[in-house]
């Protein structure tokens, strides 16, 4: 399934309040410590939170984080955040979760296209200021769309980059005010492939083509074998992040 527009259609507003939602997200992390499995820390989800209160970022570089999630949360949105400079691989691989997964696809999208961007900053945003671009195509649409859920899962892994290794189960985001899971935060690139592999998953070929950290066609290369999973991004600046995850 596949949703668009969340500009207008939005989940409805939780009931329950930030102070309630952030011990709840403390409790669940010392409820699952340091290693706990994704299945386990789904299960707590599923466990305290409503359907329709969980939502599910995804890049769509591989699907195992939607796969996991919709094991025990059917029917569960996944955001994927259209920002109109993907890679047409990241598209198919787009379609193939929506048409295959028990999930429901929502296309989150900026305010303006990227021919109005042009029109509004100049060409080509993405060279002169990528922190500019990244908080107008990004960061300000996720928070937008996160405003109705409780609370977000994330495919972050603490092998991905020295930024990364510290990343709890479970934390509360103060940013975007809700709870914060990040299942698969123990895994290993390995451990994404094969399970991709074992389940059959819609996987973005670009991950076998040099790709191991995909992002927007402009600001993605290909890294180079042993190097920093996320050196390809933004390559030749000392930009890491894109401003989701810090």
């Amino acid at each position: 399934m596949t949703r668009s527009d969340p500009l207008v259609e939005l989940v409805e507003t939780p009931v329950r309040t930030h102070a309630e939602l952030k011990a709840l997200a403390k409790a669940g992390a010392a409820e699952l410590g340091w290693d706990a499995s994704a299945k386990d820390v789904i299960a707590w989800v599923a466990k305290n939170f409503k359907t329709g209160a969980a939502a599910v970022a995804c890049s769509m570089a591989d699907a195992v984080l939607p796969a996991l999630v919709a094991e025990q949360l059917p029917g569960v949105d996944v955001l994927f955040l259209d920002t109109g400079y993907h890679f047409p691989e990241t598209y198919a691989t787009r379609n193939e979760v929506a048409e295959n997964l028990r999930v429901n696809v929502v296309d989150v999208k900026p305010e303006h296209s990227v021919a109005e961007q042009d029109s509004l900053l100049g060409k080509d945003l993405f060279a002169r200021d990528p922190a500019q671009c990244c908080a107008l195509r990004k960061v300000e649409p996720l928070h937008r769309s996160l405003q109705g859920y409780e609370l977000w899962f994330t495919g972050v892994r603490r092998d991905e980059a020295p930024t990364r290794t510290n990343t709890p189960l479970v934390s509360w985001d103060e940013k975007n005010g809700l709870v914060k899971v990040n299942p698969v935060a123990t895994w290993s690139y390995e451990d994404l492939l094969a399970y991709s592999e074992e389940n059959l998953l819609p996987v973005n070929p670009l991950l076998s083509q040099g790709y191991p950290s995909i992002g927007c066609a402009p600001c993605t290369k290909k890294v180079a074998p042993g190097a920093d999973p996320r050196s390809g991004r933004w390559a030749g600046t000392s930009k890491t992040e894109c401003g989701l995850h810090v």
